[in-house]
């Protein structure tokens, strides 16, 4: 009797667990998730993150036929194919080699099952955006959430023990905020900071831009695009950024290089601030904000282009949030512009979603620096 109860529970057990799309076997991620410097033993540990500690995380679907995208991008991309220039709605795109419904909905049931909370993201997206404690994060992806001491840094972060899995019959793509490793920074490698007023000297005579030797935005117009009628009349542009910002400082700046040039700048152009997973669309000087690079990447996209059709800033705490939301809003930016720089742990999980925007006809531009194509 005890034999045959026994087995009555496994069976009883293992019908349960195929109800939440469970398999005996976890699945481990189809990217990696650990620095070499924890897989290592280089960073020292320093502790446990506190299991009540409430974390956000982006969760990706991989594509349901990679070859088959492979394949129409470089057609898509080919003068002599009958499909060039062909370009893919989202809605296009995500018929053909986005997620199946069955396995977003079977993840999303995962998520919830093990204690996490969905606060974004969408079957067009590729993504599930959920919120919860460490504890439930350590259930669902098998993971013990630790923290260490930076190899390289004065400062502590957090990162998962082990690459994460799953119980699902299925390997998700990538899970993006599982760590604070690589802090992302703004390209702009010195600030200073200048008043300029009407007793403001030139810095040095052989200088040669428009506001007391200073280079704006319509210098590099001028610079780029001479006297062409060109405009970005009907064009959409994003911009990548990791914090809001203050509007208010962008209309500074037109007042002030309007008192000093002939013709005046215009600023026409609609601009919108979207939070992409929640992340603070707003960021000042009195809240200790910086919104310095934000606020120049306007001022240089407007000077460049002032007759843009839309500027939308799309602000988050993780790459992918991000860029899953640029692939998928409407209208969607056909030219896209980051100045920022991060170090994942794998350069990977990009992929797919630069991949999309190529199948749609969108451009995504990143500062490089000095610093090399992969950071």
């Amino acid at each position: 009797m005890r034999v045959k109860s026994y087995l009555q529970a496994c069976i009883l057990l293992a019908v349960v667990m195929s109800g939440f799309g469970f398999t005996a076997q976890a699945e481990s991620l189809q990217t990696r998730h650990v620095f070499a410097a924890v897989a290592k033993g280089q960073a020292q540990v320093q502790g446990h993150l506190p299991a009540t500690q409430v974390l956000q995380l982006d969760v990706l679907l991989p594509l349901s036929d990679q070859k088959g995208l492979d394949e129409f991008v470089a057609n898509l991309y080919d003068p002599r194919s009958h499909s060039y220039q062909q370009y893919l709605t989202p809605e296009e795109f995500s018929a053909r080699f986005g997620p199946s419904q069955q396995d977003y909905e079977a993840t999303v049931r995962y998520m919830e099952t093990h204690g996490l909370t969905v606060v974004g993201g969408s079957l067009l997206a590729m993504d599930i955006q959920v919120k919860g404690p460490v504890s439930a994060i350590e259930s669902a992806f098998h993971v013990q959430m630790l923290t260490y001491q930076h190899p390289a840094e004065k400062r502590i972060f957090y990162s998962p023990d082990r690459e994460p899995s799953v119980d699902l019959p299925f390997a998700l793509w990538h899970v993006s905020g599982m760590d604070n490793y690589s802090i992302p920074k703004p390209m702009l490698s010195s600030k200073q900071l200048v008043k300029i007023n009407s007793n403001t000297p030139r810095p040095n005579t052989s200088y040669t831009g428009s506001v007391f030797g200073y280079f704006i935005g319509s210098d590099m117009r001028a610079a780029y695009y001479g006297g062409t009628q060109l405009t970005g009349a009907g064009q959409h542009l994003g911009l990548l950024e990791f914090y809001g910002t203050d509007l208010v400082d962008l209309y500074n700046y037109y007042s002030v290089v309007n008192a000093f040039t002939s013709p005046s700048q215009s600023l026409n152009v609609p601009i919108t601030i979207l939070s992409t997973d929640g992340t603070p669309t707003s960021c000042d000087y009195l809240s200790g904000c910086d919104d310095f690079e934000q606020t120049i990447d306007m001022q240089e996209a407007i000077g460049v282009a002032p007759g843009l059709a839309s500027l939308v800033m799309y602000v988050g705490s993780t790459d992918t949030a991000m860029i899953s939301a640029m692939a998928v809003r409407r209208p969607l930016p056909t030219t896209i512009s980051s100045s920022w720089v991060w170090t994942p742990v794998d350069t990977s999980p990009l992929n797919p979603l630069f991949e999309r925007m190529a199948a749609q006809g969108q451009s995504f531009f990143n500062a490089a620096g000095d610093w090399g194509n992969w950071s």
